[in-house]
């Protein structure tokens, strides 16, 4: 496998291009407050509202069907006018939606409520990561996407926490109103940043004749490009796993161990945030191997994918009390680790000007396929089963990811020797 050359040029200054980064961390993470603070409430509400544990899932689930419907229309927009404008926009949209959850009055309510969280978070991850592939080159993009993507987790962890704990503090409602407010904020501010010029859709011929694509140019774009595609199911069915982790783990602390619903929304948020660890982490030990094996950024989630599926299924079913917990805490360094090189691969092998539109697919995907299914499919295996039942089909699911990673890695190098080779210009 032949070594990666690249070269290391910033659009912006890398002062300038790091501040901007924080703020693109800090909305993802902001991200997934919003969207996790419910499931450490579920039982209170169960209580509360009477609701099954199907209802809860589908709380989790209302903000990911939103999602999928509006990110790619939304993606679109990204692409050809603005990134910051339209992550600005949508970031104070899902903080005002995730104040009005604490207004509601049933059910009903409530998840229309979340599926308004949904429609403003449906354009964060395409143009979060169209900017972070915009302002850092292309050898530290997978290091880069890791430490962004490391906000998934904490943000995650973090709603969990504070849920559980303003829940039996205060009372549930008063959890979304407290963690609606710093998102505004940084929303703002997001809105003044500078962005770059919007790329213009074309390509060079074998003449090297500037051509502007056609529709069945960018179709082709995409399905001419078996690494991409591969890469886009890999995610889904990982973050099916993730999600129905950080939707579940809770409860099943509650039930196997009779663990208080504060306490069980800390064990299940210190596991998940260890992937805080493991996501940059990745992205830095991709980036190095990338330097002697260009298909690095999808080998390397095939062994940690691999590696996350056996440590689930040893916490899941051969291991009990503090052994088990040390176990599952390993996974939680493991099972984001392959997310900086996925996330890479969806912005390295597609045109410059619909890197928003690609990792938008890969959205779309994954929410459809893994995060939107995962909450009420769980949920209807624990309504039928049990918890334990529901949770050890998970260690499958990763290993089925581990060789769509595996798949796509056979055509990385090939795709990647068909990118348009174009530069990106700062917007005055």
């Amino acid at each position: 496998m032949k070594k990666s050359e690249d070269r290391t040029v910033y659009l912006f200054s890398k002062g300038y291009s790091n501040y901007v980064f924080v703020l693109l961390f800090l909305l993802y993470m902001f991200d997934y407050i919003d969207r996790m603070v419910v499931t450490s409430m579920f039982t209170t509400i169960e209580q509360e509202w009477g609701i099954t544990h199907t209802q809860s899932g589908l709380l989790v689930s209302a903000v990911y069907w939103a999602i999928v419907l509006l990110t790619f229309p939304i993606s679109i927009l990204v692409d050809r006018w603005s990134r910051t404008k339209t992550v600005g926009v949508m970031a104070i949209m899902w903080s005002i939606a995730t104040a009005l959850c604490a207004l509601t009055g049933n059910f009903t309510q409530l998840f229309l409520a979340r599926l308004l969280i949904g429609v403003g978070e449906a354009g964060y991850a395409p143009g979060g990561s169209a900017m972070i592939s915009g302002l850092y080159p292309i050898d530290k993009r997978a290091k880069m996407m890791g430490i962004w993507n490391a906000s998934i987790p904490l943000g995650s962890a973090i709603g969990v926490l504070l849920g559980g704990i303003i829940a039996a503090k205060l009372g549930w409602k008063h959890a979304f109103g407290i963690v609606a407010l710093p998102g505004m904020i940084v929303a703002i501010l997001f809105l003044f940043v500078k962005d770059y010029k919007t790329v213009d859709l074309s390509f060079l011929d074998i003449n090297k004749n500037k051509i502007k694509m056609e529709k069945k140019d960018l179709l082709k774009e995409f399905l001419s490009k078996p690494s991409v595609l591969f890469t886009y199911f890999g995610m889904a069915a990982v973050v099916f796993v993730t999600t129905s982790l950080l939707t579940w783990l809770p409860t099943y602390f509650q039930n196997t161990r009779g663990v208080p619903q504060d306490k069980a929304g800390q064990m299940a948020s210190s596991i998940m945030v260890l992937a805080i660890v493991g996501a940059p982490l990745g992205g830095f030990l991709t980036d190095k191997w990338r330097k002697y094996r260009v298909d690095a950024r999808l080998m390397f989630p095939v062994v940690t994918t691999v590696l996350s599926a056996i440590s689930l299924f040893v916490a899941l079913t051969l291991v009990k009390g503090t052994i088990q917990y040390a176990v599952f805490l390993v996974f939680g360094v493991l099972v984001l680790a392959f997310i900086s090189g996925a996330a890479a691969v969806t912005q390295d092998v597609i045109h410059p000007g619909l890197r928003a539109t690609s990792y938008a697919i890969a959205v779309v995907i994954q929410n459809l396929l893994g995060a939107s299914t995962a909450p009420i499919i769980m949920g209807k295996i624990y309504d039928l089963t049990n918890i334990q039942t529901a949770l050890s089909v998970l260690p499958l699911i990763l290993l089925l990811a581990a060789f769509l990673f595996w798949l796509g890695s056979r055509s990385y190098v090939n795709d990647l020797g068909k990118v348009a080779k174009i530069e990106l210009e700062a917007a005055e």
